[in-house]
């Protein structure tokens, strides 16, 4: 099995697939992360941090922020670039930003923060927001009370984001105090092509044998084809999927 800053920096290699299965992020979540300084008199100014290929990035933009999107792996920022326009884009960790100190408003973390190191990226993020700025994590995981949601699990495999927000969740350091949160519940529809590029789209996969990869490909797609015949649709399905959103306030 791959180290987990092997998995960590993988995603370039699955950019395109990223972009197709990822879900993107429900609007509700960011206005609620961004809620403790919407009352500025003055646009907000949002660095998307871990930004991938511009999902969380796209829905900042909706919400009328200015943002700079941050990422690790150059193969991400190229997808991110080609798909959200006239974002400023960077290379750069939750560790080692590239932002002059109290610059933004907002930090905002989708898919990520599990991959980081906690100390250090609060630290970090702590300098470059403004007093009173807000640090927002956010993450959409499948709705396992659905039996045939956790037999997808089960194919595919766990992931570390999941381990983590079925034990004790995400924990943040100083400068920052614990962490308030929220829930969505929603139900996104996938033809198999976006299902199976969701799974490809993991670390787990991405690092797996090519043995491996198509074994648990091919186990997908047939619990695609079953849950297509129970809702009685050929093309596409239902997944459901919670929102986990957490802010804390810079002191």
């Amino acid at each position: 099995m791959a180290s987990r800053e092997e998995m960590s920096l993988s995603f370039g290699a699955a950019a395109s697939a990223y972009e197709s299965g990822r879900p993107d992020y429900p609007r509700e979540a960011v206005d609620w992360m961004l809620e403790p300084v919407r009352e500025l008199d003055r646009a907000l100014r949002v660095a998307d941090v871990g930004a991938g290929t511009g999902k969380l990035t796209r829905t900042i933009v909706e919400a009328g922020a200015e943002v700079v999107a941050i990422e690790p792996d150059p193969e991400m920022l190229i997808t991110l670039r080609e798909n959200v326009h006239g974002v400023p884009t960077f290379v750069g960790t939750a560790e080692r930003l590239p932002l002059p100190d109290a610059s933004v408003d907002a930090v905002l973390l989708g898919q990520a923060w599990h991959w980081v190191d906690v100390e250090a990226a609060s630290a970090e993020t702590g300098r470059v927001l403004r007093a009173g700025g807000v640090l927002g994590l956010v993450w959409n995981i499948r709705d396992e009370s659905d039996p045939w949601v956790a037999r997808l699990t089960a194919a595919m495999h766990g992931s570390h984001a999941e381990e983590m927000l079925a034990g004790d969740g995400p924990r943040v350091a100083a400068p920052f105090h614990g962490l308030e949160e929220r829930r969505w519940a929603w139900t996104r529809t996938l033809t198999k092509p976006a299902l199976l590029d969701m799974v490809a789209s993991r670390s787990y996969i991405i690092t797996a044998t090519d043995a491996e990869r198509a074994e648990i490909l091919a186990g997908v797609a047939d619990l695609f084809d079953e849950r297509a015949r129970a809702e009685a649709s050929a093309e596409t399905i239902s997944l459901p999927y919670l929102t986990r959103a957490y802010r804390s306030i810079r002191p």
